[in-house]
């Protein structure tokens, strides 16, 4: 696992164990450290930019103080925070078992991508946060295979959504509306109107 997983993976872990049901923003564990260290008269000094250059790989490795604060507020040992060399299980895993972490890991980094997006991002993690969330992929997979599944489900499960464009079927691109004619005549014919740009 790279460092940088591993600092999100403990921004999620964080999140849930303080309650937000989801990852510590950065900024959020910027303010959390400074603020445990300045509860115990030490001083931090991390900042937002530095932790996002660690994330994105932008910086491969930490300094030792850096190291050693993100060690002491996450309570973890300060050697954990390094990049595992290739190959690396900490424990014994079977193949579909690390598939499933680095998928998670994956989901979780997608839903802090979408986070405007609050549905998609809860149900991101959702997805994380489930013990199989490689079967529960594969299920999606195969409901999106079955011509109109995810409508009929989507009807059952959350009548709410079908306000939305179908799954299915793309939406209209043209409008039409009725041309308003005098009261003497009896058809009238629909006109297209052309979408403003």
């Amino acid at each position: 696992m790279k460092l940088s997983d591993k600092i999100r993976y403990l921004r999620e872990i964080e999140g849930s164990l303080r309650g937000l049901n989801r990852a510590m923003t950065q900024q959020e564990l910027v303010r959390a450290i400074q603020a445990d260290f300045e509860s115990t008269n030490g001083k931090a000094t991390l900042s937002q930019s530095y932790l996002s250059q660690i994330e994105s790989g932008a910086r491969p490795h930490l300094t030792n103080t850096t190291r050693l604060l993100l060690a002491r507020f996450f309570k973890v040992h300060p050697g954990y925070l390094v990049d595992d060399p290739e190959g690396y299980h900490a424990e014994l895993l079977s193949d579909l078992r690390t598939t499933e972490d680095k998928l998670d890991l994956w989901l979780i980094a997608g839903a802090e991508r979408f986070c405007r997006d609050k549905d998609l991002c809860q149900a991101l993690l959702t997805l994380a946060h489930h013990e199989d969330s490689r079967r529960c992929l594969l299920l999606l997979k195969a409901v999106l295979d079955t011509p109109s599944l995810a409508d009929r489900l989507l009807q059952v499960l959350k009548p709410k959504a079908l306000e939305l464009p179908t799954l299915t079927q793309p939406a209209p691109t043209k409008a039409t509306k009725p041309r308003i004619t005098s009261k003497s005549s009896t058809t009238a014919k629909p006109r297209t109107v052309k979408p403003r740009s």
